[in-house]
């Protein structure tokens, strides 16, 4: 088992379970008590559990409420930006996420389209508008309101889209884009590849953070749309990545 394999396995037991040992987590991972200690050490610089002596529980991701309510006004100038580039017929994959929610509001009245979801929040906004939905289905995240499995991968993998909006935990300094589950990471890498033109939409607040799984970075998007500001040391790494950044105004960067 791989290094990242074996620490979203210990997430994913501890967020089952309450908290572990670290002796009860090395014998069911078959490694040895300090390689557990090192992981644990490694989850917790990402914010993704609390230990204590002997043993750690898992932190919990945002809730989607809290999500909603913060950096409201920036999702929501995002929002009008990435509708900026939606066209009449075409079929649109909206990513789980607060900012993509914006963007489905401002689709409810648009005529001749097709939205494909992972997000039950966005589901329920869009079924009495318009446009034509689809859900994924698979095991819901209660916390966030989304599916990330493996039936949710299996139905996506047939679909193509016109065009896709995708949401991002956190990107790091190396520009970056990351997910503190290995779950997500698995759809968030794939279904943008499915896209004509794949869209990633976060607010200022996303950057310079670090999560465990690494999705792709910045380059990997037709445009990457944000109220973020880049040094001119930052633009010229983005331009060697071949990443297109998309402000607020008409204007790039």
């Amino acid at each position: 088992m791989l290094r990242v394999e074996r620490q979203a396995k210990i997430v994913q037991l501890l967020q089952t379970r309450g908290s572990l040992q670290v002796e009860e987590l090395a014998k069911e991972l078959g490694v040895s008590p300090m390689t557990i200690r090192r992981d644990l050490g490694t989850l917790e610089e990402h914010n993704k559990v609390e230990r204590y002596h002997g043993g750690a529980v898992a932190k919990q991701e945002e809730s989607y409420a809290r999500k909603k309510t913060s950096h409201q006004g920036e999702k929501e100038r995002i929002a009008r930006r990435c509708f900026a580039f939606i066209k009449e017929g075409d079929t649109v994959f909206l990513d789980a996420g607060t900012t993509t929610y914006e963007i489905a509001r401002l689709l409810q009245s648009t005529p001749d389209i097709m939205v494909v979801t992972n997000d039950l929040e966005i589901g329920q906004l869009l079924k009495e508008s318009r446009v034509r939905l689809f859900l994924c289905g698979g095991e819901v995240q209660k916390s966030t309101g989304s599916v990330f499995d493996q039936y949710a991968r299996q139905m996506l993998e047939n679909f193509k889209f016109d065009i896709g909006f995708f949401g991002a935990a956190s990107i790091n300094k190396n520009f970056e884009v990351t997910t503190p589950t290995i779950e997500k990471m698995w759809l968030k890498r794939q279904v943008p590849r499915q896209c004509s033109e794949s869209f990633l939409a976060v607010d200022a607040s996303k950057f310079e953070k670090q999560s465990m799984t690494k999705i792709n970075h910045l380059g990997d998007y037709t445009g990457v749309i944000t109220g973020r500001r880049f040094s001119e040391e930052e633009k010229k790494r983005l331009d060697a990545m071949g990443a297109v950044i998309y402000g607020l105004t008409e204007e790039s960067r």
